[in-house]
């Protein structure tokens, strides 16, 4: 890959491994890069350790979301969703278990998949992106099972409430819906864009990042990002920072959030903005941290640039990886 492609390079997605010691990346040009995590964290690491491990083609457009299972990354692309063994890509053999695309009404149109999830509750894989339509998957049979019809415009993000049998999505019509799983109904839909305190006109409506923790609700995008308890439906902090949040997520007693801007802010749960910690792209797409091993725990951040940040403390960058 030349200079140019180099610096106009975006990573849209990332997974670690089921093991916790690799780190999959996906890029905006359809690539999937693989890295040793424990290579890179090692005490003698060196710059060659920071470079992938494996880099391949996976689909023609972006790779806007990646998801690990107990043995297989699954990634999306435009209109697709790939299966790969993690077993397989870690000995460098780059070749699908399957390639499957949902039931879109037609076969002319081939909307990005900007969102996958697995609901553990019945083992099936959860599908938000450009047909407005969520797709549920049974995995282990392989078929599209089930389609929850409600947006009117396309979806960014996807989450689930294991406990409560929800999926909960958010799209670019400002609405955050809940769906029970069981019967496929929408049994809640907040417009986030019209509560005073969260609205920003100036941005616009669309919800880019959703994530939940019992009875407790992320969500953000053109609104400012904001915490909702999901019993009362109504939003209790509304965390200040500037421009459209891309990813957040609950960590331990604070909340870490990425978007525009050159940093991860890390909020407390009141409403604080505790710090800003700065990073290598301007600006930011995907934050990950790594629970699948106590020996490289970490959060990597990747945005607009070839290099994926990653924090060993997350009070500072300790290195990054790159493309």
């Amino acid at each position: 890959m030349g200079p140019v492609e180099l610096l106009h390079m975006s990573v849209f997605s990332q997974s670690f491994s089921p093991c916790g010691r690799f780190l999959a990346a996906g890029n905006n040009y359809g690539e999937i890069a693989v890295f040793s995590l424990s290579a890179a964290l090692s005490p003698d690491a060196t710059a060659a350790n920071q470079k992938p491990v494996l880099t391949f083609t996976a689909h023609e457009g972006p790779v806007f979301s990646l998801l690990s299972t107990d043995v297989h990354l699954l990634s999306a692309g435009n209109g697709e969703i790939s299966a790969w063994s993690w077993n397989e890509l870690t000995k460098k053999n780059v070749k699908p278990l399957w390639t499957k695309r949902p039931n879109y009404k037609s076969s002319l149109e081939i909307p990005e998949i900007n969102s996958m999830i697995i609901n553990p509750r019945d083992n099936s894989l959860v599908v938000g992106g450009g047909d407005n339509n969520i797709h549920i998957m049974d995995l282990e049979h392989g078929v599209f099972k089930n389609i929850l019809q409600g947006h009117s415009d396309y979806i960014h993000c996807v989450s689930v409430r294991d406990r409560e049998a929800e999926i909960l999505s958010g799209g670019e019509d400002g609405a955050v819906r809940m769906w029970d799983s069981r019967s496929s109904q929408c049994v809640h839909c907040i417009e986030v864009y019209k509560y005073e305190s969260c609205a920003r006109p100036q941005f616009g409506k669309w919800i880019s990042c959703l994530t939940t923790d019992s009875d407790w609700m992320l969500c953000g995008g053109g609104p400012s990002l904001s915490l909702w308890h999901l019993r009362s439906l109504s939003p209790t902090s509304i965390f200040p920072l500037s421009g459209c949040q891309r990813q957040a997520a609950f960590y331990q007693d604070k909340i870490l959030a990425v978007g525009e801007g050159a940093f991860v802010s890390h909020c407390l749960l009141g409403g604080e903005v505790k710090a800003q910690i700065p990073c290598t792209p301007q600006s930011l797409n995907t934050l990950q941290l790594n629970t699948n091993s106590t020996e490289h725990r970490v959060l990597t951040v990747g945005g607009s640039s070839d290099h994926i940040d990653v924090f060993t403390n997350l009070s500072y960058r300790a290195f990054s990886l790159s493309f």
